[in-house]
């Protein structure tokens, strides 16, 4: 049992999950619902919003072209990162109750594709200078997340490993 979810308030504890790993079977409820069905439904959102701004003005903007490859970018990597996963805070202490369900399964499809929505009734209007100044700005910050997300995930997996070994830590009550 997660120990956040195990208060004894029965509200409290369906929303934030007295169950750790629920299993149907070697089905891992809470492994599955993590990433792929809400990132997955954010990029075919995010697709849908490309489609009607097509059917309104015959051809996809700039900013729609940019949106849509910067956040299928996010979730490729999110998804070829899958493993780790495994070591985040969500998966090894929260319970998996009304607020990680929903947060997975309907906030982020519906509140992460609302820059493709905004883009369909408000459109705008980029120079290639400004796109090729946002794609260079994107490109620096997709670098830093992506090496800081693995040197944390191979910190979890292996604090000795060399690449990780000598980093300065701060020690916590969880290690």
């Amino acid at each position: 049992l997660a120990l956040g979810g195990n208060t004894g308030n029965p509200l409290y504890d369906f929303f934030i999950g007295r169950e750790l790993n629920p299993r149907i079977g070697n089905f891992d409820l809470k492994y599955m619902c993590e990433l792929r069905p809400g990132l997955i439904g954010w990029v075919v959102i995010n697709l849908g919003m490309l489609m009607k701004e097509v059917e309104l003005r015959g051809s996809p903007s700039l900013a729609m072209i940019l949106v849509n490859s910067f956040q299928l970018l996010y979730v490729a990597d999110a998804l070829w990162n899958e493993e780790a996963v495994l070591s985040t805070m969500d998966i090894v202490h929260d319970g998996f109750g009304f607020m990680l369900v929903f947060g997975d399964l309907a906030w982020v499809p519906f509140t992460y594709s609302l820059q493709a929505a905004f883009l369909v009734g408000h459109p705008q209007a980029l120079t290639l200078l400004k796109a090729a100044a946002i794609v260079a700005l994107n490109g620096i910050g997709y670098y830093i997340f992506r090496k800081s997300n693995s040197q944390k995930n191979q910190f979890r997996r292996d604090p000795t490993h060399p690449s990780v070994a000598g980093l300065e830590t701060i020690a916590t009550a969880m290690g």
